[in-house]
Parts: C-alpha cells; sequence; structure tokens
C-alpha cells in the first residue's frame, strides 16, 4: 500500500531497507548517528542498527572517502554522507584519483561499491559552501555513476538501487525537496522498480521538450502545466541519471517535439546543459526548429541568501526560454 511521505522520509526508509537487507551496508558521516544528520536523513538508523554500522565520523572529508575505499575493498556497501555539498571538495581528491579509477587500476578485479551521498542545490535561505550545485565536476569523471532524484518515490528506490550497484555512485539529493510529499509503496520489489540509469518521461507533451533534473524538475513540471493554459504542450523530461545519461529518451522526444530546453541550478558555463545541448544539436540536428536553449543559475559564486531567488531559475526564466524557442 502506497503512503504519503516527504522525500527525505523516502530516503530514511531505503536507507533502512539496504540495511536491514544486506549486513555488509554501513552509513558514515558527520552527525549521521545520534543526531540522524542535518536534514534528519538517518533519523533512527543508529538506534536500530547500532553504532558499528551507523557511524558518526569526525570532521574530515577525505578521511571519510578513504576509509569508505578501505571498506569497500574488504566486502562492505558502505555510504558516506556529505553533509552539505560544498564540502565535498576536501574528498574530491579521494573521489575522482581513488574511487573512479579502483576498478580500472585493477584490471577489473577490485569493486568500490560505495554511495557518495551529496545534498545540493539551493532554496533553502543557506550560503555558499551550502548551497552548491558541484554535479558536473563528477559527471565528467569516467569510473562514476552520478543520478539524483527529484521525487518521493524515486528517492526511495534509487538510493536502495545505487547501495545494490557495483559500481560507486554519488547520489545528488535536491535538499530544496526533502520537505516534498508523493506516494511512495515501501512494499514494492526492488526487482520490478524503474531502473536507476533511466531517464523518465515526467508529463507527455508535442510542441517542446523540457530537459531538467533534481530540484529543477519541479519547476519544468509547473512550466509545463502554465503554457498549457496558452495551448502548448510541453513535454518534461526527468534525466534521474547524469552520467550514464539516457540519451535515447532524450533524443527521441525532441525528434518529436522539434523544440529543447534544459534547465539545471548550476551556472552555465561548462554545466551538463552545454553538454546536453551539444548531443542533441549532433543527434537531433534535421529535427530541430530552433537552437537547444538553457535556463540556468549565473557564473557567480552562490549568492546571499536574500538574493538566491534572483539567482535560481523559476517558472518565468523557463517560459521565457520557451517563448524565445517558439519565436526562431
Amino acid at each position: 500500500m502506497a503512503e504519503t511521505i516527504t522525500l527525505g522520509k523516502s530516503l530514511n526508509h531505503g536507507l533502512r531497507r539496504a540495511l536491514e537487507n544486506d549486513s555488509k551496508v554501513v552509513i558514515m558521516g558527520e552527525d549521521v548517528g545520534k543526531l540522524g544528520g542535518v536534514f534528519r536523513i538517518t533519523d533512527g538508523l543508529q538506534k536500530d542498527f547500532g553504532e558499528d554500522r551507523v557511524i558518526d565520523t569526525p570532521l574530515a572529508e577525505a578521511g571519510i572517502v578513504g576509509t569508505a575505499v578501505g571498506l569497500a575493498i574488504r566486502g562492505y556497501r558502505p555510504v558516506c554522507e556529505i553533509q552539505f555539498d560544498g564540502f565535498v571538495f576536501p574528498a574530491y581528491n579521494q573521489i575522482v584519483a581513488q574511487v573512479a579509477k579502483m576498478f580500472y587500476r585493477s584490471k577489473g578485479k577490485v569493486r568500490v561499491p560505495i554511495v557518495i551521498r551529496i545534498p545540493f542545490g539551493g532554496g533553502i535561505g543557506a550560503v555558499e559552501h551550502h548551497s552548491e550545485s558541484p554535479e558536473a565536476y563528477f559527471a565528467h569523471t569516467p569510473g562514476l555513476k552520478v543520478v539524483t532524484c527529484s521525487n518521493p518515490a524515486d528517492a526511495y528506490t534509487m538510493i536502495q538501487q545505487a547501495i545494490a550497484s557495483d559500481d560507486p555512485v554519488v547520489f545528488f539529493e535536491p535538499k530544496r525537496r526533502y520537505w516534498e510529499k508523493g506516494e511512495v509503496d515501501l512494499d514494492a520489489p526492488l526487482s520490478g522498480a524503474y531502473p536507476l540509469h533511466s531517464a523518465r518521461v515526467a508529463r507527455p507533451g508535442s510542441d517542446a521538450t523540457l530537459l531538467a533534473y533534481g530540484p529543477m524538475v519541479r519547476v519544468a513540471l509547473d512550466a509545463a502545466a502554465a503554457a498549457a493554459e496558452d495551448g502548448r504542450s510541453l513535454e518534461v523530461i526527468d534525466l534521474r541519471t547524469l552520467s550514464p545519461v539516457d540519451y535515447p529518451v532524450i533524443f527521441e522526444s525532441v525528434k518529436r517535439t522539434g523544440r529543447a530546453v534544459v534547465v539545471h541550478e548550476a551556472p552555465g558555463s561548462g554545466g551538463l546543459g552545454g553538454e546536453l545541448a551539444a548531443r542533441i544539436s549532433e543527434e537531433c540536428f534535421y529535427s530541430l526548429e530552433a537552437p537547444v536553449l538553457r535556463v540556468t543559475g549565473y557564473d557567480i559564486p552562490y549568492p546571499a541568501a536574500r538574493s538566491e531567488e534572483e539567482y535560481l531559475p523559476d517558472l518565468d526564466r523557463l517560459l521565457d526560454a520557451v517563448d524565445r524557442s517558439f519565436g526562431w
């Protein structure tokens, strides 16, 4: 039976189920135990599974991920929580130079099934280092899988699928959506869940394609609903996986609609939107009625909380891009 719960609670249930199903799963991070994490995603897990499986660590991200590498090599499935997105960079060397390369360095003999959970994005009134969107750094790194959920149902299944994967997964959680609710079937078998590395059509449409992930999926859906009042049918695709990108779903949609707009919170220069635009232009060139457009954050450090609404892509900016696409 489906329950209506928040995205944050869905992650908690997914982590709990992973701990129950596999004794080799361990959770580690700053304040994940007694406190239950700053966003309470791991609330109650240490009490129920003990301090050996839900481990409070020192404030040392490089140490957290480095320890996870050792545990993974010894057969464990560590889940590391990075408290805030901007705190991941002390562990960047470990993730890029060790986690991503261990399988290739060992000629396939060593697996590192590590999940690195990162709350990301803005919209909570925080400051820099607490409101970053660093996903492009990791999607650019061969050897890493990068995924992000956008709703409670996906959060519940995707975190379990990531933990069960033999590949290292960077799991981005849209912190501004932690408190949004949706229906989740907590009893559904994981074997029947939507594939982890597959995009999903979140709303069918025929006139243009909106590509979004994580926190921006809700904005894209709201834009599609607003556009429908003006007679425009916008298809919304939730990418779900940023590496590897599920291009067949994207290409099929764009070839049918003839227009594409990509939206993400991260700065535009060097972002995933540019890569998506390039690949769509290469594959769908003769189907496009207009250039692929991007709606992104600005190329500045994340602003003070009082200014973040001016920085973040919103409904008006996205609808403006749609209008420009139809104006070509």
